[in-house]
């Protein structure tokens, strides 16, 4: 008995001393989030102006293209040497400008039938187109055409018929 009772004595000290102690509970594990780092702040540039380039300017407008006609003698279709000299000019223009293409338009005065004028028109519209030919003028830039006297300059008196004894030199195309 003696046994017994030191045995029933020890078991309870144990118990005694177990139920003494506190418990331990099991906390949930709460995970914790990474460390913030600080970052520095973000480097805000100021906007830039936007800066909008003028457009280009236009191109020129293209330089005027200015022929001069030339004048014949009553009835006569052959060039004299100062309409040569004019036809030079003209040249140097169509050469300076070498995508222009020209009607070359024959006049006459009033004087003579319509058949005649018309064809002496054409006569001297082909001098001039022939000349221009001669001198390096691509013949497919030129064009001929008479008017006879249907392109008078209303003349009426002898003093101003010369005006309408005339080569005009017309541009059809740049």
């Amino acid at each position: 008995m003696r046994k017994a009772s030191i045995l029933l004595v020890a078991v309870l000290a144990l118990v005694l001393l177990a139920s003494c102690c506190p418990r331990v509970c099991e906390k949930p594990v709460v995970e914790q989030p990474p460390p913030v780092v600080e970052q520095p702040p973000p480097v805000v540039e100021p906007p830039q102006p936007v800066v909008e380039e003028p457009p280009p300017p236009p191109p020129p407008p293209p330089k005027e293209i200015v022929l001069e006609p030339i004048y014949f003698d009553f009835n006569k279709y052959d060039l004299r040497p100062g309409d040569r000299e004019i036809l030079n000019r003209n040249i140097q223009t169509l050469t300076e400008n070498p995508g222009a293409k020209i009607r070359v338009e024959g006049n006459c005065d009033e004087r003579g039938t319509v058949e005649y004028n018309l064809a002496l028109g054409d006569k001297r519209a082909r001098a001039a187109k022939d000349y221009l030919i001669k001198l390096g003028v691509a013949e497919d830039r030129l064009t001929t055409i008479s008017y006879g006297k249907e392109k008078s300059k209303h003349c009426t008196d002898n003093k101003c018929w010369y005006k309408d004894r005339r080569v005009d030199f017309v541009l059809i195309s740049r």
